[in-house]
């Protein structure tokens, strides 16, 4: 269970971090073009903003295996073979994760339940989620 509130914690790090993130590129965006509450400028928003968050998990996925948050909590992203993911492999974790968060965190509250406590885009994927040893 020590695991799984490590992973948990480590989400709500990382939803800090892109909340962060997110508040920046919006300024940026609504300096740039205006208004943004609707039509194409919104739309444009939401999507620079999902593309930038992706860009950043995909990213860190591929070259480190960790993000910002995963580093502090000892945590890794690895294939089924223990290796880094590739570049695919990432971009797929990335839109399945996003596609399962959306009926009510399914993917979060999945790892309740499952023996190995991965989250169900890892479980479907084949990918996981480790805890490095401390050093």
């Amino acid at each position: 269970m020590k695991y799984l509130i490590k992973r948990y914690l480590a989400v709500v790090y990382e939803a800090l971090l892109m909340l962060a993130l997110a508040l920046v590129l919006t300024a940026a965006y609504i300096m740039l073009i205006g208004d943004a509450s609707q039509g194409w400028k919104r739309l444009g928003l939401q999507i620079l903003l999902w593309a930038a968050i992706g860009a950043y998990f995909v990213g860190c996925w591929v070259v480190t295996g960790q993000t910002l948050a995963s580093q502090t909590w000892k945590l890794k992203v690895v294939d089924a073979h223990g290796q880094l993911l590739s570049h695919q492999q990432a971009m797929r974790r990335y839109l399945l994760a996003c596609l399962l968060l959306l009926p009510a965190g399914l993917t979060l509250w999945w790892a309740l339940l499952d023996r190995d406590q991965q989250f169900l885009h890892d479980r479907l994927l084949g990918s996981r989620i480790i805890e490095l040893p401390r050093t």
